[in-house]
């Protein structure tokens, strides 16, 4: 579920709908390129990662599962579909499996699709989530996967945690440090699931720039530990084995960017900007290696 060589964003339905595949170096900080395309365009897709190929599920208003290889640039292929076409879904990994979880039909969905990285093929139905909910940001530990806020149709605060193991229903184990919905960007280290941007509730001034942390090791809610470099919705999340990543997005006046964005997992700190997508995306998924 962490990287160490490359994160990659990829599509956007809004306009200019956009399908190209972007990465960008872990070990420098530095500017992205263009290294393929999607097979169609996408908004509000869900974002995988196995060890050998990069993921990106669903979206507006697709069931559509794209493949693309981390070891060779190129294109992506349609290798599958999930139960159900649905956007606003949060991608999970583990070591044999992807997972797209929640998202909307546009009804809002509490569904749990998992699908094997070891051969192309559909997806299937698991387990479901505590609430039906969209637009949700999503983690993933060695053991668990995470769903955080969204939107049920109200902005939810709720951490939702199921096992990858066994497939079953998941569990509410703690909380945001405010309710979040579009597509608040999950990040995950060895140790803690984080959740970047995302738009909050009136009080807190609509869209924010707030970085959350909450740990693996036992249930409990988020903290604050930090800061973006600006106030930021609806982008890509990546993660490699010391930082994590933002990418793209757009403002509360739906202004897009192509900002990358990194911040520290071994403390806490605000994120710097260390780099620049090929161009400006929102409603974008991510993916590393």
């Amino acid at each position: 579920f962490q990287g160490s060589v490359s994160g990659y964003t990829s599509g956007t339905g809004l306009e200019p709908a956009r399908i190209g595949i972007d990465k960008f170096p872990f070990a420098s900080d530095g500017n992205a390129t263009t290294v393929g395309d999607l097979t169609h365009s996408t908004r509000q897709s869900a974002g995988q990662s196995s060890a050998e190929n990069g993921y990106t599920a669903g979206g507006f208003v697709y069931n559509t599962i794209h493949k693309f290889s981390f070891t060779s640039d190129g294109n992506a292929t349609d290798i599958g579909d999930l139960t159900q076409a649905r956007f606003g879904s949060s991608g999970q990994s583990s070591a044999a499996s992807g997972y797209a979880s929640g998202g909307a039909t546009p009804s809002n969905s509490n569904v749990i699709d998992k699908f094997p990285f070891a051969s192309d093929g559909n997806a299937t139905d698991v387990g479901d989530l505590t609430i039906a909910r969209a637009r949700v940001g999503g983690q993933s530990s060695d053991v668990s996967g995470y769903i955080s806020g969204g939107q049920s149709p109200a902005k939810s605060d709720v951490i939702d945690k199921f096992p990858i193991a066994t497939d079953a229903n998941a569990t509410d184990v703690g909380d945001l440090i405010i309710e979040l919905t579009n597509q608040p960007t999950g990040q995950s280290s060895s140790e803690n699931g984080y959740m970047s941007g995302g738009e909050g509730p009136p009080a807190v001034g609509g869209v924010v720039n707030i970085i959350q942390k909450f740990p693996f090791a036992s249930d409990g809610n988020a903290s604050d530990i930090g800061d973006l470099t600006l106030s930021n919705q609806n982008a890509s999340g990546q993660s490699s084995t010391v930082s994590g990543y933002t990418s793209g997005g757009r403002d509360a006046s739906e202004v897009q960017n192509n900002i990358i964005q990194k911040f520290p997992f071994a403390s806490d700190a605000n994120a710097t900007d260390v780099g620049d997508l090929t161009e400006t995306a929102a409603e974008v998924s991510g993916n590393q290696v």
